[in-house]
């Protein structure tokens, strides 16, 4: 079974796959990709050893399911991109597409030139930005991030994209309500949550019209 093939009794909603524009090349692209990132984290511990073995649900359907919630979003930022995930995957699902551009935020270089060479091999509408993702002034439709910060500290990283018109979009894990009524301290925002399609413990938070309330 490939690693963009489902296994048997995974339960996405119907027409999921194609919703999020899954074609053969680009489950080629997904495999060359899964590779890479399997080689990569022998060396940069990208992600956790045992997740590789359920890829398609941990890290790909986590990923892809973000164009499942915002179908109408071309340009993003994936803060603290790491492994690329889930940057590289919207990237991956969206070559080819007019208009789409996913901007990779990575402050560690060794994980940039990963990026840059997943990249690089694969022809992805991508950009690599080796900085800290609150100094960088993008215009994005949607700002995103996995295990990157808890949301009162992500919610900072994030301003300035927020301030330029940009939604969030975050993955996170069955804390994510306490997650904000701590970040409540510090922001006013709007946010809705829904469950993750690659784990029912886990959740998507949509971020919206930030402010600041008080210093952190």
């Amino acid at each position: 079974m490939s690693a963009a093939s489902p296994p048997d009794g995974e339960d996405l909603p119907a027409g999921f796959l194609a919703a999020i524009g899954m074609t053969p090349e680009r489950e080629r692209d997904l495999e060359i990709f899964r590779d890479r990132l399997t080689a990569a984290n022998v060396h940069m511990n990208l992600v956790g050893d045992s997740t590789l073995g359920v890829f398609w649900r941990r890290h790909f359907v986590d990923s892809a399911q973000l164009l499942w919630f915002a179908p109408g979003a071309r340009v993003w930022a994936d803060l603290g991109s790491g492994a690329g995930l889930p940057g590289l995957v919207l990237a991956l699902l969206l070559k080819g597409v007019s208009g789409a551009q996913i901007h990779l935020v990575e402050s560690m270089a060794k994980r940039c030139r990963f990026l840059t060479e997943v990249v690089e091999e694969l022809g992805l509408p991508a950009v690599v930005h080796n900085a800290r993702a609150e100094t960088l002034k993008l215009e994005v439709d949607m700002v995103t991030a996995r295990a990157c910060a808890p949301l009162d500290r992500l919610l900072g990283y994030a301003e300035p994209y927020f301030a330029r018109g940009a939604r969030g979009l975050f993955l996170k894990g069955g804390e994510v309500a306490a997650e904000i009524v701590a970040a409540r301290h510090i922001w006013r925002f709007d946010a809705d949550t829904h469950v993750s399609l690659s784990d029912p413990r886990g959740r998507v938070l949509s971020i919206g019209a930030i402010q600041r309330v008080r210093r952190s």
